[in-house]
């Protein structure tokens, strides 16, 4: 977190905060009222509680963030959960808080995050590493040729693009639990640069609650820009970067977590010259099968990941 954080007052005789006071004021007898009775209520929730104070479902997200730096306690401890959409699978059994026993053994359907993640106990699994995967449709690939089971016993999990809470929060409590390595299979664009950037370091607009989302050992398995050329990866699955993909990369470049990964860096400067990106995608045009049968297996065994 920045040293510089602005303070902002909120106060009842104010007329341009007396709106944003009776806000908070709902919320926070709405999470006393939660914690009193030890029951647990999704963001989407409370909005439904008072649509006409709260106006959109964004300014309760805004509130429960800000209230949770407030009390310097996270959203879980506030009773306040977030509506779920990340996916698991493979070698992993645990039990949820009501009781409910949940077997994630590849099948040809993933199951769903739970919305409390922090009420998981009794986590089994002879899982050898945590599969972080970007996108839906790449895990559904993986899922589909029974990748889980096929090199090493493993754990994969998406969530589907920028990951929610629960999703950050599942991968942190796994990497604490079964100390097992990390690593992350995105696209080789500056979006997936990014999405892997907030599994390890972290976001910005969750920066206070950073020490319990992030990873910091997490690996960059794929696609790696170096990749692309190392596999002559053909000219037509590459699509140039646009200008907003060079603003975003110059501006993960300049991010000071990097300058402890000059491995990160030298591979995001290969894409910053060559001025190409790829999905994952790209590598079925060498063939059909290349991700789940050559890809990530030789990665894997030779240790391919920076």
């Amino acid at each position: 977190m920045s040293s510089e954080s602005a303070v902002v007052s909120v106060r009842s005789n104010c007329v341009s905060s007396v709106t944003k006071f009776a806000q908070i004021l709902k919320i926070l007898s709405v999470v006393y009222r939660l914690v009193q009775s030890n029951k647990y209520a999704t963001k989407r929730d409370i909005y439904y509680r008072n649509m006409q104070l709260f106006g959109s479902q964004a300014t309760v997200d805004s509130i429960v963030d800000d209230l949770s730096c407030l009390l310097k306690a996270p959203r879980r401890s506030l009773h306040v959960l977030a509506t779920t959409k990340g996916l698991i699978a493979g070698d992993l059994q645990y039990m949820e808080e009501d009781g409910t026993r949940i077997d994630c053994h590849c099948s040809s359907a993933a199951v769903q995050l739970s919305s409390n993640i922090s009420g998981i106990r009794n986590i089994v699994s002879s899982a050898k590493f945590v599969l972080i995967v970007e996108k839906d449709a790449t895990f559904q690939t993986l899922l589909d040729e029974d990748f889980c089971s096929k090199l090493h016993p493993c754990i994969m999990i998406t969530g589907k693009g920028v990951p929610d809470v629960n999703s950050r929060l599942m991968v942190r409590k796994l990497w604490d639990v079964l100390h097992i390595p990390v690593f992350a299979l995105v696209d080789a664009d500056p979006h997936g640069i990014e999405i892997m950037c907030i599994y390890k370091y972290g976001s910005l607009s969750m920066s206070f609650e950073a020490h319990s989302l992030t990873i910091p050992s997490l690996m960059w398995l794929g696609l790696l820009p170096s990749d692309i050329q190392r596999l002559r990866v053909h000219q037509d699955a590459l699509v140039p970067l646009t200008h907003r993909d060079e603003i975003k990369l110059n501006s993960l470049l300049k991010r000071p977590f990097l300058t402890s990964h000059p491995n990160w860096k030298k591979e995001m400067a290969l894409m910053q010259q060559t001025k190409v990106k790829a999905e994952i995608q790209a590598l079925a045009t060498i063939a059909p099968d290349f991700l789940t049968s050559v890809y990530l297996p030789n990665k894997l065994l030779y240790g391919g990941w920076v």
